[in-house]
């Protein structure tokens, strides 16, 4: 299922999800993400700063074949941002790892996470067998295995895996 032009439209957990959609990002300086890293800072993230800074400097723009970035957009602010690469840990070419995925605190536990993570999946699917992935967080194991991951440590630098 494509969720690209996925709207929303529905009042949940006190937070107006008016004109929730999901776009993929092919270029990642066109918007504005401060608010996203502010908050990723807030709980000790540094990887959205990595994404910035990998984008900027060309070492990551997820554009191998298999690659995106994805964002989930309420009207035309970013809240939330993920994204896939070819696993870097592997010469495997099925193996693809999920990468800098964030939603806004406020944005959480609501579904759009899940609503992310599915538009990946469907993105990967077309091109990996497995996704990896490495979280450190309790929130980040419940989350991902709740989505059909499995903890383990069966792929290198990863805390979980899918076979698609």
């Amino acid at each position: 299922m494509i969720l690209e032009h996925f709207y929303v439209f529905s009042y949940l957990g006190g937070l107006d999800l008016k004109d929730i959609h999901i776009q993929q990002i092919e270029d990642l300086m066109e918007y504005e993400f401060s608010h996203l890293v502010q908050d990723s800072e807030e709980e000790g993230f540094n990887f959205l700063i990595r994404l910035i800074n990998e984008y900027k400097n060309k070492v990551n723009v997820f554009n191998k074949t298999g690659e995106c970035l994805y964002g989930i957009f309420q009207g035309d602010m970013l809240v939330g941002v993920g994204g896939l690469n070819k696993d870097p840990y592997t010469k495997d070419n099925r193996i693809g790892r999920l990468r800098r995925f964030y939603i806004l605190r406020d944005y959480r536990r609501i579904g759009l996470g899940n609503l992310l993570l599915n538009q990946l999946l469907c993105h990967a699917e077309k091109y990996f067998e497995v996704i990896v992935l490495h979280t450190d967080t309790k929130q980040g194991d419940v989350f991902y295995t709740s989505n059909g991951f499995v903890k383990g440590g069966l792929y290198k630098g990863s805390s979980h895996y899918k076979v698609l």
